[in-house]
């Protein structure tokens, strides 16, 4: 035997407007509806559906395409043009059957047509293809409230996050509290631009003892915040204060004995790889500087060369690379010698600026590095240093993926940068 009961009632509330000029055809169809389980309300014109549309926002409406005060189709349009934040589904009652008169229907907004007489299982027929319609509807709805929601927090979080960025960059720049420093005749002269709002680079000098200053330069492998704290924490083993210096072993001198550079070199490789235990390391150039006699003494970790460039515009490359720190456990630092003359000046940075890349993606390098110093060689201080930053930026077109730093030491002598060696340059 078959089954001749129509379908239940529909799994979600649903409220049906019928707008008609025949009282008799809408009584016969929303005794249907309501028996299917719907609630319904009706309107015998045009201008009352649109206000009953205003006051009851029903979900779905069925229409005759006749309708008296406007036509259907007429009314179909401005139950689209009403601000709502659902959608609601519009069925045609007609008894057309031209394809163009369906065409002019669905332009006008109609999602259905049902052809008149009404049978009562094509109207629950067409209801329940209007059912899955709205609860696709309903569903993509909340999922973008739900969505709005997630970016309006996801907003917050960023919001909150950029300004502790903020706060971490202005930090980390406090950690180089002295970006100049004279010592008797030498000038020095510090450079920190991270790529994002905080890295892993570190500058940093201090003086050692009354005849004595050390300078460092050291890039964290990586970026970020990982890298940032990291640097912070070799900030405070490299600090000025004697007490915490890694530089100072204890002593019964003030302020403890000086370390030689080889030595902090390899103290700092033993903190890395048994007290720190990260799988960051860093490259490093440390230099004791004899204030007196202009003699350098420094260790390569890996880091870029340094640049010394003489009062007579040679430009020589110190070191032979060596090996980056907490990386290997017997690593052997090697320390190098270097004498500063009046008119010297040497240059240490990281490989932000030699890893600058142009538009072929050609890196900047040694050859690069060393001829914005000859074109910059009458200025020094600050000023080279940003003349070096503003060349490198335009030779990547102002596009930088890593943080760059660097340290300028320059002999300034009796005569002051360069001195007489100005013509030389200019030869």
């Amino acid at each position: 035997m078959s089954d001749t009961r129509s379908p239940g009632p529909p799994r979600a509330w649903r409220l049906i407007l019928l707008v008609g000029e025949s009282r008799a055809e809408r009584r016969a169809l929303a005794v249907q509806l309501r028996r299917a389980g719907y609630d319904v309300i009706e309107a015998a014109d045009a201008d009352g559906a649109i206000d009953l549309c205003r006051a009851r926002a029903p979900e779905i409406v069925i229409s005759d395409w006749m309708a008296p005060g406007r036509a259907g189709l007429d009314l179909c349009r401005r139950f689209r043009a009403l601000p709502s934040e659902r959608y609601g589904y519009f069925i045609l009652l007609t008894s057309r059957h031209d394809k163009a008169d369906v065409a002019e229907g669905l332009g006008a907004g109609a999602d259905d047509f049902l052809t008149k007489p009404v049978s009562g299982a094509e109207l629950l027929a067409r209801l329940s293809a209007a059912e899955r319609i709205l609860r696709v509807e309903e569903s993509l709805r909340m999922a973008n409230t739900q969505l709005k929601e997630t970016l309006a927090c996801l907003r917050d979080k960023e919001a909150a996050l950029e300004r502790d960025l903020r706060e971490a960059h202005r930090l980390q720049q406090g950690l180089v509290r002295e970006r100049n420093g004279q010592f008797g005749s030498f000038n020095l002269s510090l450079l920190m631009r991270p790529a994002g709002h905080v890295g892993g680079d570190l500058v940093g000098f201090f003086p050692v003892d009354r005849r004595r200053v050390g300078f460092f330069a050291l890039d964290v492998s990586g970026h970020g915040v990982a890298a940032a704290l990291l640097s912070a924490r070799l900030a405070a083993l490299l600090s000025g204060e004697p007490e915490h210096n890694i530089a100072m072993r204890s002593s019964d001198l003030p302020g403890g004995e000086p370390r030689s550079p080889a030595e902090i070199l390899r103290h700092l490789n033993g903190l890395m790889l048994s007290e720190l235990r990260t799988d960051s390391y860093f490259t490093m150039v440390y230099a004791d500087l004899e204030i007196a006699s202009g003699r350098v003494r420094l260790v390569q970790a890996g880091h870029p060369h340094p640049v010394l460039q003489r009062a007579n515009g040679r430009i020589e490359l110190i070191g032979q690379g060596g090996f980056p720190v907490g990386v290997f456990p017997n690593a052997e630092f090697e320390e190098i010698s270097v004498q500063l003359d009046p008119g010297d000046r040497l240059f240490i940075s990281s490989d932000g600026l030699i890893d600058s890349e142009n538009a072929r993606g050609e890196p900047l390098g040694d050859d690069g590095l060393q001829a914005i110093l000859r074109t910059n060689a009458v200025l020094r201080g600050n000023a080279l240093l940003e003349s070096i930053c503003w060349s490198a930026a335009n030779y990547s077109g102002g596009v930088r993926s890593d943080d760059i730093s660097a340290v300028l030491v320059e002999h300034l002598g009796r005569s002051g940068w360069l001195g007489s060696a100005v013509p030389d340059l200019l030869q």
